[in-house]
């Protein structure tokens, strides 16, 4: 097995300036934590950085998982035990213009969105990297599971991370194509038990640190969270095929695509899938698993990290992070947006979730989900 020293060897890319300066986002984890040891051990001038998010009156059982202020006191020690410089940034503003707002705004629409894209997208991997330049620093490197690959022609690629259980490409399809070059992704070739193993080689104090599942500003449940800023309505909940009236819902944005548990509907012996968030009638649309199907999609805000003249007619596409990808083919394409249609229907392609671009380990790019094609049975 190879040791830590061993693993500092390989070299990210044949385009990354040795011993250039890093600044190595930090989050109080054990992913982070690894980078930045692996960059220093490498020959980098690191410099730890965690974006404060938590504003000052947080709730304490909120930014608890991850992004709190015991997080960065972890961070701040482990970047005391690497021997690099820590510093806290305040992106407390632009996390609640572009993270948590959104993800409101969102839900009183009826779509499901999915904070982590927009986190990246719109913060660590666009306003992080232009301040990391106005530092003086030459890249920013993070602790997700993605290959950085130097292609022959100059350019920067992302690839799916070598842990298959890991990888985390799906969230970084909005990073802006000029800022490739200028990342760094030091675990992306590593499993998670081997990160580990470095970590306590290392004797870094996030080694065992369990990982964080949950949004890291919603407390208890999404649910829960999205009752206390969005007015609660309730109204009719309709059969897709029929259009009866099968009882009564909460409020659409209680509700997502493809659910099936929770909807109160105990007067039929046919299980009932969430089909159709409707805002403008206040109606929720359920139907069997069949109704629930779509042909295709289309997608907006879309983001390429190619050429999109290369974009290729066949490839795939990932609706949710913990699906696999499915054959697809695009139907259209522009800077806005693309619609393609699926070699097999999908189940419950959901408004608000990313739709994201492949071909094979290769991150193409993506966009938001807008619309669907729905299969009904004649």
């Amino acid at each position: 097995m190879a040791t830590a020293d061993q693993t500092t060897q390989k070299r990210a890319g044949h385009g990354i300036k040795p011993g250039g300066r890093v600044l190595c986002a930090m989050s109080g984890g054990v992913d982070s934590s690894v980078s930045a040891a692996l960059l220093k051990a490498q020959g980098f001038s690191v410099v730890g950085a965690m974006m404060r998010f938590w504003p000052d009156d947080k709730r304490t059982d909120t930014f608890d998982s991850c992004c709190s202020p015991d997080a960065a006191y972890e961070a701040r020690r482990v970047a005391e035990q690497v021997g690099v410089p820590f510093y806290l940034l305040d992106y407390r503003e632009a996390f609640q213009r572009h993270i948590v707002g959104p993800f409101l705004a969102e839900y009183a629409a009826g779509r499901t969105p999915n904070p982590c894209v927009n986190c990246n997208t719109k913060v660590k991997f666009d306003e992080l990297v232009k301040k990391a330049r106005m530092l003086g620093c030459d890249y920013v490197a993070t602790g997700h599971y993605v290959k950085r690959v130097d292609e022959p022609d100059g350019g920067v690629a992302f690839h799916r991370g070598d842990d298959p259980r890991k990888d985390q490409t799906y969230f970084l399809w909005g990073t802006p194509k000029d800022a490739l070059p200028y990342i760094l992704f030091p675990v992306g070739e590593l499993e998670k038990p081997r990160v580990r193993e470095i970590a306590e080689e290392y004797g870094l104090l996030t080694a065992q640190k369990a990982e964080s599942q949950n949004i890291c500003f919603v407390p208890g449940t999404v649910q829960e969270f999205v009752a206390e800023y969005v007015p609660q309505q309730s109204g009719p909940m309709r059969d897709i095929r029929s259009g009866e009236v099968l009882g009564a819902h909460l409020g659409t944005q209680f509700y997502t695509l493809g659910q099936k548990k929770g909807l109160g509907l105990f007067q039929s012996h046919l299980v009932r899938h969430v089909v159709h968030l409707d805002v403008a009638s206040n109606t929720v649309w359920v139907g069997e698993y069949e109704d629930c199907l779509w042909t295709g999609l289309k997608a907006e805000g879309a983001n390429y990290l190619i050429d999109l003249a290369d974009l290729p007619r066949e490839l795939e596409v990932q609706v949710r992070y913990r699906t696999a990808p499915v054959k697809a083919r695009i139907v259209h394409a522009d800077e806005q947006g693309f619609e393609l249609e699926f070699e097999d229907a999908q189940f419950a392609v959901a408004p608000g979730q990313s739709a994201v671009l492949y071909a094979g380990p290769k991150l193409l790019g993506g966009g938001l989900i807008a619309d669907h094609v729905r299969v009904l049975p004649a």
